[in-house]
């Protein structure tokens, strides 16, 4: 029961929209403008902006973070990864955004710094290799690319590293992040066949 409300407290921690909070004083519905996705890129998409931007990757990173250390501060279990992965669905389909959401990304890079710090801060860099080597030889949707492919080699380390029971819920993270980039995957496989 008590495990119950923790994973119910970190889907609604990770439900809080800091990309709406990121927009506050313009008078923009992040949710209805630009790619309509209420995340990082898309606040500074919009806005040019790197502070509010900033409010938006920042809160969505700690939120994550925050949810597990004020809900799993012992020994990481197999509990702590099922409040993580609250916390991702929470951002991905928020009630607060009628059940709308980002991509998931920033709010899985939270969790994983708190579950397992090491590994994600060695995978990191691998974003900005593919973000700008995808920007030098044009592909579309470098960001999803990026995104997706390091998630995917976090995951693998975890299983590799730590173990089935952790690398299996960090993939499962990984497929919630891949569904919702579903309309960007389209995108490029519609690319390949113009």
């Amino acid at each position: 029961m008590i495990l119950g409300l923790k994973i119910l407290a970190g889907f609604l921690m990770g439900a809080m929209p800091f990309a709406k909070l990121a927009m506050l004083g313009t008078g923009i519905d992040i949710t209805k403008t630009g790619s309509k996705n209420p995340g990082f890129n898309n606040v500074l998409r919009v806005t040019k902006n790197w502070w509010r931007a900033g409010v938006a990757l920042i809160g969505d990173i700690s939120k994550g973070y925050v949810a597990l250390l004020l809900l799993s501060p012992g020994e990481i279990s197999a509990s702590a990864w099922f409040i993580a992965i609250a916390a991702v669905v929470g951002h991905c389909w928020s009630p607060f955004l009628k059940f709308n959401g980002g991509k998931g990304v920033a709010t899985t890079v939270g969790v994983l710094l708190f579950l397992e710090p090491w590994i994600t801060l060695v995978c990191l860099p691998l974003y900005l290799i593919l973000r700008f080597f995808g920007r030098k030889v044009h592909w579309r949707q470098e960001g999803a690319i990026a995104s997706l492919a390091t998630m995917f080699v976090i995951s693998a380390v975890v299983l590799g590293l730590i173990g089935t029971q952790p690398g299996l819920l960090a993939y499962l993270m990984f497929t919630i992040i891949l569904v919702r980039h579903t309309p960007n995957l389209r995108e490029i496989v519609a690319s390949r066949h113009e």
